[in-house]
């Protein structure tokens, strides 16, 4: 039987040991704290072990380090264990790999997956791992499965950068000389089609279902037609049966409306025809309209409030008349700009930003 072994260092007191365990992050060191406390309040060594779930010797172990190195000694020694499958250089080059994507006609697939990076990791690396480890390796290296987001192949992303840097100039250079020493408000305009053929959203359901969701096969639209002041926090919108420079026009009124008394809108939107200026569209005084550059719709917030209201109002829903989809496309986007936190966090663009 070993013998009990005396608490020698008296540089803190019990209370004192009790109040560090309650600070201490680890739990493991905040139970050797406690037992030390408990042998030096006089409790028996075996009833302070019990207390704290640990046996005798192994409490007597603990009292060693404490007296030899105070309470950094009652902390877990770092641990050899068996040495990373892959060298920290691996793992950077093979995250790389991950990021860039493979090539269709070298790799034979359009996206990664584990089993086919347990290939890449065996030829450049000469390591053979299971499919489980290389997902737990990606998941260490911050990676996870996202659904992506589809870009059109003609983008210029010179095109938009260069777009963003200059936005003030280009600000600047399209507002009228009425404009002139006027506040100016930045707003973003787009439209989105709402039908019967809905939109599926992402639910929870048990790992490895495919949970059945409805969807309509029907054909009847609306057109939500929606601009949003992010600095503001406020938003216009229509809803039609179709596009047209016409339509454009009713919704250009409307924003016209909501703009500040003595303020000027400058309307960021994209190219498409019922947005160009002619004789059918008509531009209210206090309206500027600002050209995207092409194949950009990522600079344009609005496309992110899509989003958002297909996935929390506008999915998983069967509409029998024109007049619903209507309603619903009204009741989702009253909430949406009535929830003003929820709006300015979805729709602020930092580079969006001129000085009146």
């Amino acid at each position: 039987m070993a013998h009990a072994v005396e608490v020698t260092r008296r540089d803190r007191s019990s209370a004192a040991l009790r109040r560090e365990a309650t600070r201490c992050d680890d739990g493991r060191v905040a139970c050797r704290i406690l037992a030390i406390a408990h042998v030096l309040d006089g409790m028996s060594r075996t009833d302070a072990a019990r207390c704290c779930g640990m046996d005798r010797q192994t409490l007597r172990d603990w009292v060693h380090r404490y007296n030899a190195e105070g309470i950094a000694g009652l902390a877990d020694a770092p641990r050899g264990g068996r040495p990373p499958a892959l060298t920290r250089e691996q793992m950077a080059e093979l995250r790389g790999v991950v990021l860039a994507g493979p090539d269709p006609a070298r790799h034979g697939v359009v996206r990664w997956r584990c089993v086919d990076l347990c290939d890449q990791i065996a030829e450049r690396f000469e390591v053979d791992l299971h499919e489980r480890t290389v997902g737990k390796l990606l998941h260490r290296m911050g990676l996870s499965r996202v659904q992506p987001r589809p870009h059109n192949p003609k983008r210029d992303l010179d095109a938009q950068e260069t777009f963003k840097k200059n936005f003030a100039s280009l600000v600047a250079e399209a507002l009228p000389l009425h404009a002139a020493g006027k506040p100016i408000e930045i707003w973003f305009q787009d439209e989105a089609r709402v039908g019967q053929q809905g939109t599926l959203s992402y639910i929870w359901a048990e790992r490895g279902s495919r949970p059945a969701v409805v969807r309509d096969d029907r054909h009847d639209s609306a057109w939500l037609f929606g601009a949003i002041c992010p600095e503001r926090a406020v938003g216009a919108a229509v809803v039609m049966p179709w596009v047209s420079s016409e339509v454009m026009s009713v919704h250009l009124a409307e924003i016209s409306k909501v703009v500040g008394p003595t303020s000027h809108c400058v309307l960021i939107c994209d190219g498409a025809g019922w947005h160009q200026s002619g004789e059918r569209l008509t531009v209210p005084h206090n309206v500027t309209l600002l050209r995207l550059p092409p194949y950009a719709p990522e600079l344009n917030p609005i496309e992110n409030v899509w989003e958002y209201l297909r996935g929390n109002y506008l999915g998983h829903t069967v509409w029998d008349t024109y007049e619903q989809i209507v309603e619903a496309c009204c009741t989702a986007w009253n909430a949406f700009v009535n929830n003003t936190e929820r709006l300015t966090s979805v729709t602020t663009r930092q580079w969006a930003k001129v000085t009146s």
